[in-house]
């Protein structure tokens, strides 16, 4: 049993941007026939590299090539209106007959925010205020607010809306989803956040929910290769890409998953953390041993025909 994720990368020494989206449908297809039970979709907005801008999309052109596949969309509230973002995730539930839930969070990039005209300083303020309006106008309600009138058809296919979390690797985070009865899916953990969690959310009148809580050290893009040394040196500059990439945008962060203070890759071999290429005994190890392991095929923009033997050789363990 095994998860996909795609933040669809495309720098300039991976593959075009146009193979990686198809390449992206194709896999899914084709995993949730072999042990894969979901994908997750990641958003960022004006990277160098494309990083996906627009999840719902892509989570969409999956929807429609399976059929029992979960979709786990990471979405940056703040930068949505809320009643547009209703009506595409009510269309995008029945698409995926109810398979799509949602990690919202808040972001932490000053261009993210210069680019959508916000105010970074106004992100906690614009996430309550527009998930409020979110769960209202998803479950039904007419929702009236700064002179409009909002309403939602169609109604989403789940009852009351799809299933909605939020993420972060802050106390604030955890107390966000706990008042408003969220589980809480982070990437990474700072002191503090399970408690705060579970008293917000009884404070609030909830019984705290789903909560996962990610070591620094939670390997988030995993490879199988029968010569270890060999896939270094075939994928390990799609990998530095993509660690360097995240530390350059979280240059304090000593918290989250998939950051690595690497900087060639050697450093990030080294570093056996964050990207790990297994052998095939070690990976048939940890599937034994009850492991869900997180797939990231694409990672960096590798090349689909570079990408598929390492996705197929690790299903086959499965």
């Amino acid at each position: 049993m095994f998860t996909l994720r795609f933040d669809m990368r495309a720098p300039s020494v991976g593959a075009p941007a146009s193979q990686l989206y198809a390449a992206a449908s194709e896999m899914s297809a084709w995993a949730e026939q072999h042990g894969c039970v979901a994908a997750v979709l990641c958003e960022h907005h004006c990277a160098d590299d494309g990083y996906l801008p627009s999840p719902l999309l892509l989570a969409s052109a999956i929807a429609s090539r399976t059929e029992r596949l979960l979709l786990n969309l990471v979405v940056i509230l703040p930068f949505y209106d809320v009643a547009r973002l209703a009506e595409d995730m009510s269309v995008l539930d029945h698409i995926s007959a109810g398979r799509a839930s949602y990690v919202f969070g808040i972001s932490y990039r000053q261009e993210e925010f210069d680019h959508f005209g916000l105010s970074l300083a106004d992100r906690g303020r614009l996430a309550d205020e527009k998930l409020a309006q979110l769960r209202r106008l998803l479950s039904g309600e007419e929702v009236v607010h700064g002179g409009r009138r909002m309403k939602v058809t169609p109604r989403p296919h789940t009852s009351g809306g799809p299933t909605i979390m939020w993420g972060g690797a802050s106390v604030a985070a955890a107390r966000r989803a706990g008042r408003n009865g969220l589980g809480l899916l982070a990437n990474g953990v700072v002191p503090g956040m399970k408690e705060a969690y579970e008293q917000a959310c009884r404070q609030h009148g909830h019984e705290p929910g789903f909560m996962l809580l990610p070591e620094r050290d939670t390997a988030t893009n995993l490879f199988v290769a029968e010569d270890v040394d060999a896939a270094w040196d075939e994928i390990g500059s799609y990998l530095l890409h993509d660690a360097m990439s995240y530390a350059e945008w979280n240059p304090d962060n000593t918290v989250s998953a998939n950051i690595s203070t690497a900087t060639t890759v050697d450093e990030l071999r080294r570093a056996a953390t964050t990207h790990v290429i297994l052998s095939v005994e070690e990976a048939s190890e940890r599937v034994r041993a009850g492991e869900v392991m997180n797939i990231a095929p694409l990672c960096g923009g590798i090349p689909p025909d570079v990408a598929w033997p390492y996705l197929k050789r690790f299903a086959a363990l499965s």
